[in-house]
């Protein structure tokens, strides 16, 4: 996957793999048992995350979530989303919040201002300013996720072998 040309900063992906949906989960089971340093796995009825293990995680590591689909008897549907660590996306959201919070209030203000004919220059000075936070916020993530690229083929490596296993 050439996460350098994706747009989103959560990357996507699809797989149908031959099996039906206990049978590819078991394979997740039996690694988690045998192979607990290599990758971080935690698994809950169709859903299965990975994560790196302790000794090689930062704030920027990457998180990998598939979720199992049936599709056929004897096939199953694997939805992968790799994404950053529950915490940072957490900040990242509230942050993108609170600068569009920012945003409709003034920009509430700026048309009260103008249908009053009071000055408007400060409120659509924010209003600038925060459309500037909202693009740094968006590079600084997208940094985030070209520091994590490494750890992200790594665990998508993982995945493979599991699922060859």
């Amino acid at each position: 996957m050439d996460a350098n040309n994706e747009i989103r900063l959560r990357l996507r992906f699809y797989k149908d793999v031959p099996g039906n949906i206990e049978s590819i989960r078991q394979k997740f089971e039996n690694y988690k048992v045998n192979c607990t340093e290599d990758c971080h796995l935690k698994i809950k009825h169709n859903h299965i995350w990975m994560n790196m293990p302790d000794a090689k995680r930062e704030y920027w590591s990457p998180h990998l979530h598939l979720e199992l689909e049936a599709k056929d008897n004897n096939e199953t549907h694997i939805r992968g989303l790799f994404g950053p660590e529950p915490t940072l996306w957490t900040l990242f959201m509230f942050l993108h919040f609170m600068v569009a919070g920012i945003f409709v209030i003034f920009s509430a203000i700026a048309y009260s201002n103008y249908v009053l004919k009071q000055p408007t220059k400060m409120d659509l000075i924010v209003m600038l300013l925060m459309v500037c936070v909202w693009f740094l916020l968006y590079f600084i993530a997208k940094q985030i996720r070209f520091k994590g690229n490494g750890q992200m083929n790594e665990l998508e490596r993982k995945f493979l072998e599991i699922l060859e296993s």
